[in-house]
């Protein structure tokens, strides 16, 4: 089979019959997973006819704020690039990292199930194992009823056929085995989430994380064109820094967003900010695994398929989240500002709808981040401004966004003049819905409406134009 040749998906792909790992490595190794157009993790170089017509975005988000509008997203498009960082430390993937090793799994597994398929039960099925979260508050609990999942006894894999079964119990059998090889290190199952013990079984066998996200991919049964890429590209773990204007390094994704007064496995609560940091953020950088101090930066390569999706696609989004340890990380690499800044398409910043952490204190003035300082943090990473190895680029605010999107009543001020000072000549208002507890966030709906607007050239309701 030639390389770019659509595959016959039938048997191999979209409903897996293999009873065991060594079974699916030897499918993948034959090149029966051969990522092309057609699978759920492939390019866009072979698309079909319905995929072409479908404007292709690449779209820069962490793992939770933006899973509201990714089912929606496949409405408009579903020729769609979904990037997201590696650099998570807290709750089940933290676990997982501390034991085992390697990147973090975590918020690729949150997107590939907010993307998968629910059309019958058994995609329904499927998707409620994997989604499923072992008992937080005990840790006996948790490993009994993690050894009836991976027994294949617990009524979780009820609907489940046979073939799926096998498929996933190998590599939740698998995950479990490189646990039990690791006898210096004991393993806490709390709050453990399925969906990511199957996601580091796969990698783990595959040594690929590429490999475990095309798996998951075809498990879940993520529509044809969707793709969930890593940012960077590695097998190893991957440390997030951020420095502070006052020279104050903070080492970890959670001590920067979201600190916890515990460690362990348990849920971060993404809502509470936690104590205001002691001096507003400068930049993000990676750390070496053991390092403190910006001494010990490293700077790992870009993901060349992220490089290559965003050299052909329609649009680029900067999605909603944490902007320095969501957005921030997957745009400081090397070769993301040069691809973004050589693409004449519409670019769009979407703006949070409150205040967190990261954005309560700004470094040009007293007081919180406006419209336009967030906007020039964006374009600060992907010029890398801040960096200490010499890549640095002088690309200005517009070559990297075109458009900002803002949820009507959110709470960060839109500063037209500061924008259009930017040469940012474009701010869209969209309908606005309370979030879990109350926050202002963008109703999906009418945000994916307005990013068809903005893709297809439309004027639509809510522009303010910002023109001279």
């Amino acid at each position: 089979m030639a390389r770019g040749e659509p595959h016959d998906t039938s048997a191999t792909c979209v409903r897996p019959s293999a009873d065991s790992a060594s079974s699916l490595s030897a499918m993948y190794t034959a090149g029966l997973w051969e990522p092309c157009r057609g699978s759920a993790q492939s390019s866009r170089s072979a698309s079909s006819v319905s995929d072409q017509e479908a404007p292709a975005l690449v779209v820069f988000t962490g793992g939770t704020a933006f899973n509201s509008v990714a089912g929606k997203l496949q409405k408009f498009t579903t020729s769609v690039a979904h990037v997201l960082p590696v650099s998570d430390d807290g709750g089940s993937t933290a676990e997982i990292v501390r034991v085992l090793g390697g990147p973090a799994v975590g918020d690729i597994r949150s997107r590939c199930l907010r993307l998968a398929d629910d059309s019958d039960e058994e995609a329904r099925a499927v998707r409620c194992l994997l989604a499923h979260r072992l008992p937080s508050d005990s840790r006996s609990l948790a490993a009994q009823e993690w050894y009836e999942v991976v027994e294949g006894e617990h009524p979780l894999w009820e609907g489940v056929s046979e073939p799926y079964k096998h498929t996933i119990r190998a590599f939740l059998v698998y995950f479990q085995s490189q646990i039990l090889r690791n006898s210096t290190q004991r393993f806490s199952f709390q709050n453990g989430s399925i969906g990511n013990f199957f996601f580091a079984g796969a990698r783990l066998f595959f040594r690929s994380l590429d490999a475990a996200i095309f798996l998951f991919s075809r498990v879940a049964r993520i529509p044809e064109g969707s793709l969930v890429l890593p940012a960077i590209e590695t097998e190893e773990r991957i440390t997030l820094g951020a420095e502070l204007l006052d020279g104050t390094i903070v080492r970890g994704q959670c001590e920067i967003s979201h600190p916890m007064s515990t460690s362990g496995p348990e849920r971060v609560d993404k809502l509470d900010d936690g104590p205001p940091l002691p001096s507003p953020i400068q930049r993000v950088f990676y750390l070496s695994s053991e390092g403190h101090h910006s001494e010990h930066e490293v700077f790992p390569k870009a993901s060349r398929r992220v490089v290559a999706e965003l050299s052909c696609c329609d649009a680029v989004v900067y999605g909603m989240g944490s902007l320095y340890t969501s957005i921030c990380p997957s745009l400081i690499l090397e070769g993301i500002g040069e691809a973004i800044a050589a693409r004449r398409v519409p670019k769009v910043l979407l703006l949070n709808g409150r205040h967190d952490r990261e954005t309560a204190r700004c470094l040009e003035h007293d007081g919180p981040m406006f419209a336009s300082d967030v906007a020039l943090a964006i374009a600060d990473a992907l010029n890398r401004h801040h960096s200490r190895d010499g890549q640095v680029l002088d690309n200005g605010v517009e070559q990297y966004i075109t458009t900002v999107v803002v949820p009507a009543g959110g709470g960060i001020q839109v500063d037209q003049e500061g924008l259009r000072e930017l040469g940012i000549k474009s701010v869209r208002v969209v309908a606005s819905a309370a979030g879990p507890q109350g926050q202002v966030v963008f109703d999906p709906e009418a945000l994916v409406e307005c990013l068809r607007d903005v893709v297809s050239g439309v004027a639509g309701d809510g522009l303010l134009s910002l023109r001279e």
